[in-house]
């Protein structure tokens, strides 16, 4: 009974007993067979050891613990080698997409082209850098202070990555609910602009901290931030702290002062928006910023800080503003075919005058501005020059930000009846004479009829009456008298180029031309009959002053008899004291020109003179459109006036050629001139190629419009 109990009691202590039998507990030691061994020893009782066995379910010991932070520290090595793996995998991903490091080189700057006014101030600038580059030590101290302040605090301590900069940006981000700030370093700003695009990617910004890196491996310190102040954009066409300097202040970098630096700075962030040209509030609260983060950082003392505040600087009004522009253009246009392609920076002296470009553009825009509604006027140009064929002043429309097309130098338009000058020069040139008489009555070539606006007919008149009323008849009775094709011949010499035709309505300007060589085609009545060149570039040369173009001196010869220019000026002078341009007012000048409406009132011109200066406005509308009615004797005579005042104040007043007792010097006139009767092209006595590439054939269009 007893020894059953035992039993039950060991097997009821068998469900809470784990029973397990080492090697070593077994008699005689190890089992030397498989089986047997395995058998003897389960039978025998005295080699089994008793251990105590947990419950399942009570997983909360220590063991556990440790169980789960060791998947825990696994499974983070493991995405932690993942991510080293992923990271190294991008990091030759984009290296690959860059240039190898060992050709890796800063690259040249591309030349800048700075271009002058007469007096030496800086009308625009071209090319895709704007300034010379200027060393670090060149400079004030507070001009790369200044950038280091409000761009990249840290760039003595960082190495190309600022990861506290990073954090700051991202940190100020999410508390404006948007991208408000940025974390890049200077370093990495240079990367930028030396390397890589604008574009706004994940691979663009990871390829410009690479790049970073290897700048900071590269350079030192200060030549990084060199690098940077000399490339770094500044808005306006201005690329480099000197080129800004030049652009917003009218002074060399060197020169700058605490709130100027400041300005510049500040510009970095949005140099568009900030530009203090365009916004001198923002730029202004910019700058003080910059200033306070120089405080700050004891870059500057309380008291340079207050002063600087208390005296913002004030950018310098651009010269001729945007009218400047279409100068620039035209003269970048020309720099190829005088001195070919120029590695280098180049400077270009013009020979624009700024104030006279200023007083252009002021004239011009504010007429318009004024008026130009009222007569259905959109848009004008303005050339004025010397005698001589030196451009003073050139506007090639009202807002070169909205348009930059030149109606100046590119725009071909009817010039109407200021075209009759060259009318009535060949008629004295053929042995008339300001007194000649012809008719003022209806007229019908192949069923044209030709008209003025009046409707109304005069009858007999002097070719000064005719010239200085404008009376459309008359020049086309001279016209066919003397034959299209030679008036034709008078236009070219005088110095027009563009294409006209050989017909009769020749006189009453149908033939399109430009305002600049119509302006040019006038100036030998100014010059007492002499050609010119016009030109606006006087000299081209290297920064560092090397002489690559100057231009030399030309004399071209006379192409108009003395005679007839004391006549043409006598005929032109009627124009504006009882003609089509009597509003026009420049006391204490002799003065003459001619106006010029084209058909339907689509353009409206005038082209004056003295014998110190030729001007001519045109309006209209690109499209060629009609105005309301616009004439060359309204509104461009009152904006040439207006200019040609500002012009010549403080200029002595001399004659024009012939008229120095003030009437005509042209009793006994020369010989007419005699036509060539064989074929063959005429060449311009100003050196010009002709339009039609020396096909015209003169002598067929004598016998074809001649006088019927």
């Amino acid at each position: 009974m007893a020894w059953h109990q035992g039993r039950r009691q060991r097997a009821s202590d068998a469900g809470s007993f784990d029973l397990r039998l080492r090697p070593q507990d077994r008699v005689g030691g190890p089992p030397k067979g498989p089986s047997k061994a395995r058998g003897a020893g389960r039978r025998r009782g005295s080699g089994f050891k008793i251990f105590p066995q947990r419950k399942r379910g009570s997983g909360k010991g220590s063991g556990a613990g440790r169980s789960r932070i060791g998947r825990l520290i696994y499974w983070a090595a493991v995405l932690a080698l993942w991510g080293v793996i992923a990271i190294a995998v991008i990091i030759v991903w984009v290296g690959i997409h860059l240039p190898p490091i060992q050709s890796l080189e800063i690259p040249k700057r591309p030349p800048s082209v700075l271009i002058l006014g007469d007096n030496g101030a800086t009308l625009a600038t071209r090319g895709d850098m704007g300034g010379a580059a200027v060393p670090l030590r060149e400079m004030p101290a507070y001009v790369p202070n200044a950038f280091i302040a409000i761009e990249d605090r840290r760039f003595y301590s960082h190495y190309a990555v600022d990861p506290l900069g990073i954090a700051r940006a991202a940190f100020a981000d999410v508390l404006h609910r948007g991208a408000s700030q940025g974390g890049s370093t200077l370093t990495q700003q240079l990367a930028k602009n030396l390397f890589l695009t604008q574009e706004r990617t994940i691979s663009r910004k990871l390829q410009e901290v690479l790049l970073a890196f290897w700048l900071e491996h590269k350079f030192s310190k200060q030549q990084i931030l060199e690098l940077y102040l000399n490339r770094v954009y500044f808005g306006a066409g201005a690329y480099g702290v000197e080129a800004a300097a030049q652009r917003y202040f009218g002074k060399s970098a060197r020169q700058l002062t605490l709130a100027e630096a400041a300005m510049l700075a500040g510009l970095v962030k949005s140099p568009s928006r900030l530009a203090p040209t365009r916004n001198p509030d923002g730029a202004e609260r910019r700058a003080k910023l910059v200033i306070a983060d120089m405080r700050e950082q004891s870059m500057i003392s309380a008291d340079t800080a207050r002063q600087a505040i208390a005296h913002p600087a004030q950018a310098k009004p651009q010269i001729g503003a945007g009218s400047a522009n279409y100068v620039a253009d035209w003269v970048m246009d020309a720099v190829n075919d005088l001195v070919g392609h120029v590695g280098t920076d180049i400077v270009i002296d013009t020979t624009i005058d700024p104030n006279l470009q200023n007083a252009a553009e002021q004239a011009l825009v504010e007429t318009l501005a004024q008026r130009g509604a009222k007569f259905g006027i959109g848009e004008g140009a303005l050339v004025a020059m010397t005698p001589d064929g030196t451009v003073r002043a050139l506007v090639g429309g009202k807002n070169y930000a909205e348009s930059q097309f030149d109606r100046a130098i590119a725009a071909k338009r009817q010039p109407g009846s200021a075209f009759k000058p060259f009318v009535y020069l060949t008629a004295l040139e053929h042995g008339m004479t300001p007194d000649t008489v012809r008719e003022d009555a209806p007229i019908s070539v192949h069923g044209w009829k030709p008209g003025d606006f009046e409707h109304h007919y005069l009858g007999p008149v002097t070719l000064t009456q005719a010239l200085a009323d404008s009376i459309n008849t008359v020049a086309v009775r001279l016209t066919l008298e003397l034959t299209p094709a030679a008036v034709i011949r008078t236009a070219y010499r005088m110095g027009i180029v563009s294409q006209l035709q050989p017909n009769a309505s020749i006189a009453l300007g149908t033939s399109e031309v430009s305002l600049y060589e119509l302006v040019s085609a006038y100036t030998p009545f100014a010059n007492g009959g002499y050609a010119d060149s016009p030109h606006v570039i006087q000299r081209i040369r290297t920064a560092d002053g090397k002489l690559l173009y100057t231009r030399a001196p030309q004399a071209l010869g006379r192409i108009v008899d003395g005679h007839y220019v004391a006549m043409m000026n006598t005929m032109m002078r009627q124009t504006l004291a009882a003609g089509t341009a009597r509003t026009a007012s420049l006391p204490g000048w002799q003065a003459a020109g001619k106006t010029g409406t084209s058909q339907d009132f689509r353009d409206a011109w005038f082209i004056g003179y003295t014998s110190r200066l030729v001007t001519g406005v045109w309006l209209g509308n690109d499209d060629s459109s009609p105005t309301r009615k616009a004439t060359g004797g309204g509104l461009p005579v009152e904006i040439w006036s207006r200019f040609m005042k500002a012009a010549l104040h403080g200029v002595t007043p001399a004659p024009l050629p012939g008229l120095a007792g003030g009437f005509g010097d042209w009793a006994e006139p020369p010989q007419p001139m005699q036509e060539p009767h064989a074929p063959g092209p005429v060449a311009s006595n100003r050196g010009r190629q002709q339009p039609n590439g020396g096909g015209l054939d003169f002598w067929l269009l004598d016998k074809l419009f001649g006088k019927r």
